[in-house]
C-alpha cells in the first residue's frame, strides 16, 4: 500500500511537470511590408544664363536652374525675349560698379507672357503679354517679377520690341528731358548713335520741334543713322568728331551724352555751349577685347575730367550723371517715363530697331557682337530660338569657339628657339662648304698617269654631298632657310603681330 500510493504520488507529481512544461507556439506570418512612400515630383527646372566667373565669354553657360515661384507681390513669366546692354559686357569682365558675385544670372529687362499671379497682385492677368524690369536674373525661360515692375505690352508690339524698349528708352528719356532739359531750337551730341540708346536718344530728341542732332558712328552706319533723325553723322574713326562739330556749329551744342568717359568727357565737356550740359552714362572706353585691360582701364582713369564747382560757374556749364539700376527706389517715376514712352510707340513717334536676335546658347557671340560695335540698334537673346551656325565667310566668333592667340611670351620664346634652330643650320651648312672645298682641291690636284689609267677603268664615284650642297647654299633666301630648319613662316614677323593687334583694337572701338 505505501509502495503503490508512493508510486500514485509520482506518477500524479510527473503529469504535473508535464503540463507545467510549456508548449512551443507555432511561428507567426511576417508581417507584409508597407508600401514605399510615393516618390516627390522632380521639381522643374528652366534653362538659365549664368555668368559662372569674371573673364571672357567662355564664363557664360546655359544650365538647368530650379524654376522660380511667385511671391506675395510677383508675377510668374515666360520669357519670349531677353534685351542684352553694354553693362552686363562690363559686369562680365568685372568692370562694373553693381557687380555681383558669381554665379548668377544677368539680364535686366525681358518681354513675356503671364503664367501665374502671386499673392495680392491685381491689374494683371494670366496670358497678358507684358514687359518686365529688373536688377538682374531675366536670363531665363521663366522669371518671377514684382508687379510693380511689370508693364502690359501694346497689341502691335512684338517681344523683340518689348524687350529692346525699357533700359534704352528709358535711360535716354531721363538723360534728355530731366537732364538735359532738350527744348525746340537746341542741338545734341549722341555717341555710338547706331547703338540701342543712341538710337533711342535720336528717335526722343526728334519729338522736340526744331533739335539739331549729331551723331557718331563709323561710315557703313551713317545711311541708318541719319534715316533715323541724326542730321550730321560723324565717322569718329577718321574724323575728329570735336572739329567737326565746330565746323559746323562754332559754338558747341547745348547737350551732349556721353557713355565713353575718359577723354571724350573732357571733349564734350569743352564742346558745351554756355548753359550747356553733359550727361555721363558709362565707361565704354574702359572695354577692349574680350577680357579686362588693365591698360586700358588705367588711361581711362587717367584721362577722366576732374572740374571744379568754381570752373563751372565761370563757364555756366554743368555735368551730371546718370544710370538706370540706381534708381530702384523711384518705381513711380520710372512707371510714369516708361508709360509716356509706350504711348509714344503708340502714336507711331518712337519705334526700336532690331538688330539681330540670338539663342541662349548664342550669348558669347551676341557679345562678340555688341563688343565688336557691329550691331545697328538692339541685341535679343531668345530662349526659344534655336542655335544656327554662322553663315560662311562671317567673322569667326572668340572663346570659347576660338582658340586664343599666343601670349608676347610665348611667340618671343619660340622665335628664340627657332633662331637658335637657324644658327645651328649655318654652323652645319659652313661646316658642309669646308668639305667640299676641301675636295674640290684634292679633286683639281694632277695626278699621276698610271693611277689616272686605273681610275678610268673604275666605275665613277658618287657625290651624295655635293648635291645637298647645292640644296643647302647659302645664298638662299631667309623664307628658304626658314622652311629647311622646319619653322612655320607665319610665327616669324612678331611686330607684325603686334601691330594688327593695334588696328584691329581701334577698329572694335
Amino acid at each position: 500500500m505505501a509502495e503503490g500510493g508512493d508510486a500514485a504520488t509520482v506518477a500524479h507529481e510527473a503529469g504535473n511537470a508535464v503540463q507545467e512544461t510549456p508548449k512551443a507556439e507555432p511561428e507567426k506570418a511576417a508581417a507584409p511590408a508597407e508600401p514605399a512612400p510615393p516618390a516627390e515630383p522632380a521639381e522643374p527646372t528652366v534653362r538659365t544664363i549664368v555668368l559662372t566667373g569674371h573673364g571672357g565669354y567662355d564664363k557664360l553657360s546655359v544650365q538647368q536652374k530650379p524654376q522660380p515661384k511667385a511671391g506675395k507681390g510677383e508675377v510668374l513669366v515666360r520669357v519670349k525675349a531677353a534685351g542684352l546692354n553694354f553693362s552686363e559686357l562690363m559686369v562680365r569682365q568685372g568692370l562694373h560698379d553693381r557687380m555681383t558675385k558669381p554665379p548668377v544670372v544677368l539680364g535686366m529687362e525681358a518681354a513675356g507672357v503671364i503664367e501665374e499671379l502671386g499673392e495680392d497682385v491685381s491689374g494683371l492677368e494670366v496670358g497678358q503679354n507684358v514687359i518686365c524690369l529688373a536688377q538682374t536674373g531675366m536670363w531665363r525661360e521663366i522669371v518671377a517679377v514684382p508687379a510693380t515692375n511689370v508693364f502690359i505690352m501694346p497689341e502691335e508690339m512684338s517681344y523683340e520690341e518689348g524687350a529692346a524698349i525699357p533700359l534704352s528708352y528709358l535711360t535716354a528719356y531721363f538723360m534728355l528731358f530731366d537732364f538735359g532739359n532738350l527744348r525746340p531750337g537746341k542741338s545734341l551730341l549722341v555717341h555710338i548713335a547706331a547703338g540701342g540708346v543712341g538710337w533711342a536718344a535720336t528717335q526722343l530728341a526728334k519729338t522736340v520741334d526744331n533739335v539739331t542732332i549729331f551723331g557718331t558712328a563709323s561710315a557703313s552706319k551713317h545711311d541708318a543713322i541719319k534715316e533715323n533723325g541724326v542730321d550730321h553723322p560723324i565717322d569718329y574713326r577718321t574724323r575728329d568728331y570735336a572739329e567737326e562739330i565746330k565746323n559746323i556749329s562754332p559754338k558747341g551744342v547745348d547737350v551732349v551724352l556721353d557713355p565713353l568717359g575718359g577723354a571724350d568727357t573732357s571733349k564734350g565737356l569743352q564742346l558745351l555751349r554756355p548753359m550747356g550740359k553733359i550727361v555721363t552714362y558709362g565707361s565704354a572706353n574702359m572695354v577692349k577685347g574680350e577680357n579686362r585691360n588693365l591698360m586700358k582701364m588705367a588711361k581711362t582713369l587717367w584721362q577722366s575730367t576732374s572740374v571744379s564747382p568754381v570752373s563751372l560757374v565761370k563757364t555756366n556749364k554743368a555735368i551730371a550723371g546718370f544710370q538706370l539700376a540706381h534708381l530702384t527706389g523711384e518705381i513711380e517715376l520710372v512707371r510714369s517715363a516708361f508709360q509716356d514712352i509706350l504711348n509714344m510707340y503708340k502714336d507711331g513717334k518712337i519705334k526700336p530697331r532690331i538688330d539681330s536676335v540670338w539663342a541662349f546658347e548664342q550669348v558669347a557671340e551676341a557679345m562678340q557682337q555688341m563688343n565688336e560695335r557691329r550691331n545697328i540698334g538692339k541685341v535679343i537673346l531668345s530662349p526659344e530660338k534655336e542655335p544656327t551656325k554662322p553663315a560662311e565667310g562671317d567673322a569667326a566668333p572668340t572663346s570659347p569657339l576660338k582658340k586664343k592667340k599666343p601670349s608676347l611670351f610665348r611667340r618671343l620664346s619660340k622665335r628664340a628657339s627657332r633662331s637658335k634652330d637657324e644658327g645651328e643650320k649655318k654652323d652645319e651648312v659652313k661646316q658642309t662648304e669646308e668639305k667640299v672645298d676641301e675636295a674640290v682641291k684634292q679633286e683639281e690636284a694632277p695626278t699621276e698617269p698610271a693611277a689616272q689609267e686605273e681610275k678610268k677603268d673604275e666605275a665613277p664615284a658618287e657625290e651624295p654631298e655635293k648635291i645637298e650642297v647645292a640644296v643647302e647654299n647659302p645664298a638662299e633666301t631667309d623664307d628658304a632657310k626658314a622652311a629647311a630648319a622646319d619653322v612655320v613662316p607665319d610665327d616669324k614677323p612678331v611686330e607684325n603681330e603686334e601691330k594688327a593687334d593695334g588696328d584691329a583694337s581701334q577698329e572694335a572701338n
